[in-house]
């Protein structure tokens, strides 16, 4: 008997929901934007935690028996199910919401699996051929949020801190810079000097209007500048430079890369277990293989000490940029949970 699951994948600006099942794949997606602070500013964070869980209920089916598996774009404790907070929703509030508990409230009927969607997105990636041959694998986002997740892909150990947290890498802080100047930025959290706060998706919104206000003329002149002066998005603008090798499109990538590939550095130096660094997240994926070359060109002028030299080739052999689907991911998820 085939068991059908409605996965739903909650981001930092969309929600996508569809039916699941290990035999048939996905059914047709939905997408809707989600409540966040950024669409509704004067919302206190209660009532758009209230829309958020109105819109979820909406979507398993009615009748006994509904199975739900969510990818969850927060910080929460893997251990218990709290959330702890999510600064693309909800800025810099971080009060524990028991989102498990606020669902089964509105429909006890269904049966609800909660998982971060970084966890997620690594659940489906290690399902793939991708890694087939791999052991230990880390899967990094960069979207609207940023974060990581590691896992023993032969045992399935999947380690979490105390707090019930690993790889919250998106609030780790970091250094930036533009046109040789140093570039001092505040995270959707509120603190300065965050990841997320240069090489997320808001984050190089952030950086580009730094760029053309330090360097408007050249800007004004570049595709990013004149597409978006047609009236283009600036994500559509910003890809559409890399893509022809626009120079100040490419002075963007790569200061939006730089501390990213700062912490990829680190995470191979201290574990060199890893046999996989997977990019994947909306930034990430719509600029692919640019993206994978503009992290590698920084680690190759500042690679791991020795090992750059002696192996070359030994980070950048493990570093691939990949499509995770979040909603497969939890349908994996609610499959495991309800074996377990």
């Amino acid at each position: 008997m085939t068991r059908t699951t409605t996965v739903i994948d909650i981001g930092g600006t969309h929600m996508r929901w569809a039916d699941w099942s290990l035999e048939r794949g996905l059914g047709e997606r939905g997408r809707m934007p989600t409540p966040s602070f950024y669409r509704h500013p004067d919302f206190p964070v209660s009532r758009l935690q209230a829309l958020l869980v109105d819109a979820i209920c909406e979507m398993p089916p009615q009748g006994k028996d509904a199975v739900a598996g969510i990818s969850f774009g927060a910080a929460m404790n893997h251990l218990t199910g709290t959330v702890y907070a999510s600064a693309p929703l909800w800025a810099d509030h971080e009060v524990p919401f028991d989102l498990l508990s606020a669902l089964n409230r509105q429909r006890s009927d269904v049966d609800w699996r909660v998982v971060n969607d970084v966890t997620a997105a690594l659940l489906h990636v290690i399902s793939t051929p991708l890694c087939a041959q791999d052991r230990k694998v880390m899967l990094v986002t960069v979207s609207t949020g940023i974060a990581a997740r590691t896992i023993d892909r032969i045992t399935g150990h999947m380690p979490f801190d105390a707090g019930g947290l690993q790889g919250e890498i998106g609030h780790l802080p970091a250094a930036a810079a533009l046109a040789g100047e140093p570039v001092v930025l505040n995270c959707d959290c509120g603190a300065p000097e965050h990841l997320s706060a240069y090489a997320s998706g808001r984050g190089i919104a952030k950086m580009a209007q730094v760029l053309r206000e330090r360097q408007p003329c050249e800007w004004a002149a570049s595709m990013p500048g004149r597409r978006m002066a047609e009236g283009y998005s600036l994500e559509e603008a910003f890809k559409a430079g890399v893509c022809a090798h626009d120079s100040m499109a490419i002075m963007l990538l790569n200061a939006v890369t730089a501390p990213v590939a700062d912490v990829l550095r680190t995470a191979l130096c201290l574990d060199p277990d890893l046999d996989r660094i997977i990019l994947t997240g909306g930034v990430a994926v719509s600029l692919g293989e640019h993206y994978r070359t503009s992290v590698i060109s920084h680690l190759n002028r500042q690679g791991l000490y020795l090992t750059g030299k002696l192996h070359p080739r030994w980070a950048e052999d493990r570093i691939v940029v990949y499509e995770a689907d979040c909603l497969i991911g939890a349908g994996i998820a609610a499959t495991m949970e309800a074996r377990q």
